[in-house]
């Protein structure tokens, strides 16, 4: 089965096997970047039981990659934090603390740097990236328009700090790996046109893995997000994630039609 745990290690060792070094979103910020690489990153927004069975396969690989937790008690779930922080993993916050805040600049702020302090007593949290939050009118990134992240201490956020010029985009948003068309904030618009005619589109995780193993052009950098809810290797929760995450797929683009 694709997003099956058993698959995502597949993947994993697919790209292991065909060179790649693999990095913390930590790791690059700081310079730590090869020629080929791919910056791992989990966005941890239900069901961190799911991450835990992710971050404990990567550690098994020799690996370690980016988890990004939400406040909410359905992510945040501090005994599962520890554990992936005790294998290596580096923890991040996964902040909507303008969705909280209903657009409030000054409150959401606030919001966020008690939430950014609690986060770094299981690791000193260096990075953050903006929770999609695509039900809510507000897009968390317009935070930093009013203030600046650097000053508290943080390196880096994705969306602004990885230059998607020169690194692929490959998301699991709408469990599939093309999902842009129903994504509302996780994508990368302004370079997909390339992308696509480059030919660095793909649908399955096995079509990732057969343009590895072929002798298709394929990026030499790239940074993957993954929804760890999405991959498991438990047939019902497999199932029910596919019947939900369709079902989000029509809002998400009746959201997109309803805002153009």
């Amino acid at each position: 089965m694709d997003f099956s745990c058993h698959k995502y290690r597949e993947l994993l060792c697919s790209l292991q096997s065909a060179g790649y070094q693999f990095l913390t979103f930590e790791d690059y910020c700081r310079g730590r970047a090869g020629e080929r690489y791919v910056i791992l990153r989990h966005d941890v927004d239900k069901r961190p039981q799911n991450s835990l069975a992710t971050a404990q396969i990567e550690a098994a690989l020799g690996i370690h990659a980016s988890y990004y937790f939400r406040v909410v008690k359905e992510s945040n779930q501090p005994e599962i934090i520890r554990k992936i922080a005790a294998l290596g993993h580096e923890i991040g916050y996964h902040y909507e603390d303008l969705s909280i805040a209903k657009g409030d600049i000054k409150r959401a702020h606030t919001h966020f740097c008690e939430w950014l302090q609690y986060f770094r007593q299981f690791y000193p949290v260096a990075t953050i990236c903006m929770h999609g939050a695509p039900t809510s009118q507000y897009d968390g990134r317009d935070i930093w328009k009013h203030y600046a992240y650097r000053d508290l201490g943080i390196i880096g956020e994705p969306y602004f700090d990885v230059d998607f010029a020169s690194v692929f985009y490959l998301t699991d948003t709408g469990r599939c790996w093309d999902g842009y068309k129903v994504s509302v904030r996780d994508k990368i618009l302004e370079h997909q046109d390339r992308w696509t005619e480059q030919g660095w589109t793909y649908h399955t995780t096995p079509d990732i893995m057969s343009a590895l193993t072929s002798q298709q052009d394929f990026p030499q950098r790239i940074m993957i997000t993954t929804h760890p809810q999405r991959w498991t290797d438990n047939r019902f929760a497999w199932l029910k994630e596919w019947v939900l995450q369709n079902l989000k797929n029509i809002v998400k683009a009746w959201l997109i039609a309803h805002k153009k």
